[in-house]
């Protein structure tokens, strides 16, 4: 199953601290503003989203091209799923947690 690209969601308290702290580790913003209040930022094969407000706890995402498909196979072995993607095509996104209580969302944000 393609997962597609992996990022770590980060809960921030000042998006312009961590901002700072990140670029200051070669990251370098590639999208998202302080205005609305994320920030995608990239090292090398690295991406780390910064989230001001948004959520409370970090969370682990992947970019699948087809998250309904990864939400038909986790809902087919039993696991339970936090926030479901509607039936249909296109962008969508699936929230989990794994069997530890760590938050994993799947975003599809292209068709």
């Amino acid at each position: 199953m393609d997962l597609g690209c992996f990022s770590l969601s980060l809960a921030v308290a000042d998006i312009n601290a961590s901002r700072a702290f990140y670029e200051t580790l070669g990251f370098k913003v590639i999208d998202g503003a302080e205005e609305q209040r994320f920030m995608v930022m990239k090292n090398g094969d690295s991406k780390i989203g910064l989230f001001q407000g948004m959520f409370t706890d970090n969370m682990m995402t992947f970019n699948p091209p087809n998250v309904r498909q990864v939400q038909s196979a986790l809902k087919g072995a039993g696991y339970s799923i936090e926030k479901e993607a509607k039936d249909g095509v296109g962008a969508a996104h699936v929230a989990v947690k794994d069997p530890d209580g760590n938050l994993i969302l799947l975003d599809q944000f292209e068709d």
